[in-house]
């Protein structure tokens, strides 16, 4: 008897998953749209008011840094880097005025380096991304930058965007 009512609670336990796999399957994978920010746009999101998302953008790459907000929300110690791209200063470690663009000219290799480390490590292993620089994705002359390479957004294409 032990051994039946042992395989009646395992055939249960495989139905119920089988039937749970099954609804993940079918039930349609929750993406937000993701946004194309001119400065202007970002400059919205600078965590000076209350309730509204704190958004940064690193490398051309937007994060919903909301969740940071003890960090980067209104008075906090890296405010200044939220509203606009800081990559520089990403880069740099610094929050000087001068620094908080998203140039990278001049920049040491070691910089550099910083830079990327900081941006795959902290920024999009800890915050979502929401969009991307209109700087970005888009060339001077308003054409799209064939070079743009979505992270992490598997459904983003530029001709679906524009």
């Amino acid at each position: 008897k032990m051994l039946s009512v042992q395989m009646y609670l395992t055939f249960c336990s495989f139905i119920i998953l089988s039937s749970f796999a099954q609804e993940l399957r079918h039930k349609p994978v929750e993406t937000k749209p993701v946004r194309l920010f001119t400065e202007e746009d970002l400059a919205k999101y600078n965590g000076q008011e209350d309730g509204q998302p704190i958004y940064m953008a690193v490398k051309g790459v937007v994060f919903d840094v909301s969740s940071g907000k003890d960090f980067y929300g209104k008075g906090a110690a890296y405010n200044a880097l939220v509203g606009k791209d800081s990559t520089r200063a990403v880069a740099k470690m610094s929050l000087e005025p001068d620094d908080l663009t998203s140039d990278t000219s001049g920049l040491t290799e070691e910089q550099m380096k910083a830079l990327e480390d900081i941006f795959i490590n902290v920024y999009k292993a800890k915050y979502p991304i929401v969009g991307y620089t209109s700087r970005r994705i888009l060339n001077e002359d308003g054409t799209p930058n064939k070079n743009f390479k979505p992270e992490d957004q598997p459904n983003f294409t530029i001709k679906e965007e524009f």
